[in-house]
């Protein structure tokens, strides 16, 4: 084996000369279906990346406002400063937890005065709070779905362009009359090159739309605590009001 280990190296050399293995050479022997898959991962690529930085962004904010609004707003519930409540939750608009707060103190204030029996009155602000809680939910899930198509796609996208390399590697062996490496290497490098772009897409995509899905359940739990304890809010609310 060592004897001839001399003729398996030069086989794998003798036809290299002409093979570029840097981006630019690497792209200029592809075939135009290989290129279009390529831009296609780079397209997904640049989406998912876009998705990535606004739900961080998004939900960055989201935690920081909610951690200032939620004791702020307490004391002012406590206290029965309805009106100071809804100014607060007003100033913290990119917090999950102020807009289903606001929606719920606003819709309770509006009908606080009105002629609506007491049951009525909760009713009301509790739809408002569950039309508000869809709203932010469907706000937060906002690109999770892109998101999740681009992570259970892209390694097929990149499987296309392998398939398609490998063609092209056995019909340049078959041109050049050759199983040198020079006459494949253009069409095995056009389809691993696809293959780890596919992987190189999906993968984060994955691990980042499990990791915001997991954010969007707790947003939501805290939503729902938050709303379960403004209808409790409203009731002592209205109690009081009725025994005075």
């Amino acid at each position: 084996m060592l004897a001839k280990a001399h003729l398996f190296a030069f086989w794998f050399f003798q036809d290299d000369q002409g093979i570029g293995w840097d981006p630019i050479h690497l792209w200029k022997q592809m075939s135009w279906v290989a290129q279009v898959v390529v831009v296609v991962l780079f397209i997904m690529s640049a989406w998912s990346i876009g998705v990535m930085i606004d739900r961080w962004i998004a939900f960055s904010a989201a935690r920081k406002q909610s951690r200032q609004f939620a004791p702020v707003v307490a004391g002012a519930l406590r206290e029965g400063k309805l009106d100071e409540a809804i100014r607060v939750a007003e100033r913290n608009k990119k917090s999950h937890l102020a807009k289903v707060v606001t929606a719920g103190l606003m819709e309770f204030r509006a009908h606080n005065e009105s002629n609506e029996l007491p049951g009525e009155e909760v009713e009301a602000s509790k739809r408002a709070l569950e039309r508000a809680e869809a709203i932010v939910h469907a706000e937060l899930k906002r690109g999770l779905g892109g998101l999740a198509t681009i992570g259970s796609t892209a390694p097929f996208v990149g499987l296309f362009g392998t398939v398609f390399g490998i063609i092209n590697a056995f019909t340049g062996m078959k041109a050049a009359e050759s199983a040198g490496i020079g006459a494949v290497a253009g069409g095995i490098a056009e389809a691993l090159l696809t293959t780890a772009l596919g992987l190189a897409v999906a993968v984060p995509a994955v691990w980042l739309f499990n990791y915001f899905t997991g954010k969007v359940d707790g947003f939501i739990i805290e939503m729902d605590n938050s709303a379960s304890e403004l209808i409790d809010y409203f009731l002592k609310n209205r109690t009081r009001q009725l025994r005075s």
